[in-house]
């Protein structure tokens, strides 16, 4: 039996990225069904709160399924909320997902379903290919505004610094219309990190919570925008009634950005200054991977995230005293424990943290507080995957 629908529409008109986006940013469960007229089988995508864990389509299954499916520019669409019954094959990030598949379509390596475009028609034709290898940068969608929070809006004409990079502040917007690209300098030039769109964030928890905050990038106006101010002082507020464990997993995730973010700056600019594991010996802690739905935070020693590539590992960053890793049931940030293994520095000490409490007082938070612990989850995921892709290009 199939649940209530929920959505529906067609994919020329919502694409399977927005509708990724869509999902993940309402934490929805069920069964997305997708039919063509240029494909013979439906496909279908089981959701999971917000993420993907299986798919089919025709012979396909996971992942393969999915990517298959991010080729077709044509067809109708439902989502069934349902709970779903099925084996998780899918471990990576949603926003990975997007990022991989379209990286796919760019390079020709997913077959395109629907009907073929004019250009498409004289590639063919002259033999010729118009693929050409880039990064891709969809505009992250976040979740539905929550106006509550919005306690004025502002105006941005396109190019407008609304942040710069070393500046202060602790104004937090979301984006209400249009779209803004954050940016990080380096000595090879600006770094593009991120497009974000209607219901992501402008600023972080460290925006509220630390005095004298530093801006660790710039976010520039893409055409006219109009922005959200929110009420960081209630956000605080909020903040002041959660336990230390949580406020420090909060933290941690916002440092977490920023250090991912330098390692990307790093591997644009060709180098590489992650020399740390060549000292010492060091125990695998977390293996990338299925494993245990363990979190600890770090109270002595060092610890460091390694991801697999098809160039090997790559280091992406080192946590210290004060930083939680492991896994945490409602964010998926695209390291540990599903893609990316920790690495213990022989003085580790850790406190081991009860997932189930942070769980029911994340359950308790704000829709917009919500969204704030999203956008930096899904900004670390695209971060990492742009230090991904960079590392391939060296």
């Amino acid at each position: 039996m199939y649940g209530k629908v929920v959505l529906a529409g067609n994919l020329s008109f919502v694409s399977l990225a927005d509708l990724f986006q869509i999902l993940g940013g309402n934490n929805c469960t069920g069964v997305l069904h997708i039919a063509s007229q240029y494909a013979p089988n439906p496909g279908l995508i089981y959701f999971g709160n917000g993420n993907p864990i299986n798919a089919t389509s025709g012979p396909l299954h996971g992942i393969d399924a999915i990517y298959a499916l991010f080729g077709w520019s044509e067809g109708n669409f439902e989502f069934h909320q349902q709970n779903v019954q099925v084996e998780r094959v899918v471990n990576k990030s949603r926003m990975e997902i997007i990022l991989d598949a379209l990286m796919k379509l760019d390079d020709g390596v997913i077959k395109k379903v629907g009907p073929q475009s004019p250009e498409d028609m004289c590639a063919v034709q002259s033999g010729e290919s118009k693929y050409v290898k880039t990064y891709p940068l969809p505009v992250i969608k976040g979740p539905l505004v929550d106006y509550r929070y919005v306690i004025d809006e502002e105006e941005f004409r396109d190019g407008e610094k609304i942040v710069r990079e070393g500046g202060h502040g602790n104004w937090v917007w979301v984006i209400l219309e249009g779209t803004v690209k954050i940016t990080r300098e380096t000595s090879k030039g600006p770094m593009t990190i991120a497009k974000l769109g209607e219901g992501c964030f402008i600023g972080t928890f460290a925006s509220f919570l630390l005095r004298g905050h530093v801006r660790s990038a710039t976010a520039t106006a893409v055409g006219n925008i109009q922005l959200g101010v929110l009420d960081t002082q209630r956000l605080a507020g909020e903040c002041a009634s959660l336990s230390l464990d949580f406020r420090g997993l909060l933290l941690s995730l916002d440092a977490r950005l920023t250090k991912i973010t330098d390692r990307a700056g790093d591997l644009f600019m060709k180098k590489n200054k992650v020399n740390t594991l060549n000292r010492g010996k060091k125990v695998i802690i977390i293996k990338e991977g299925p494993s245990k739905q363990e979190l600890f935070t770090i109270t002595d020693g060092e610890a460091y995230v390694i991801r697999r590539t098809p160039r090997g590992y790559l280091p992406l960053l080192t946590l210290k005293e004060g930083d939680v890793f492991g896994y945490v049931p409602f964010i998926d940030i695209g390291h540990e424990p599903r893609c990316a293994s920790v690495l213990a520095s022989k003085h580790l000490k850790v406190n081991k943290l009860d997932t189930e409490n942070l769980q029911k007082e994340y359950d308790q938070l704000s829709t917009a507080f919500k969204g704030l612990i999203e956008n930096v989850a899904t900004c670390v995921s695209v971060t990492t995957r742009l230090a991904d892709y960079l590392q391939e290009e060296k």
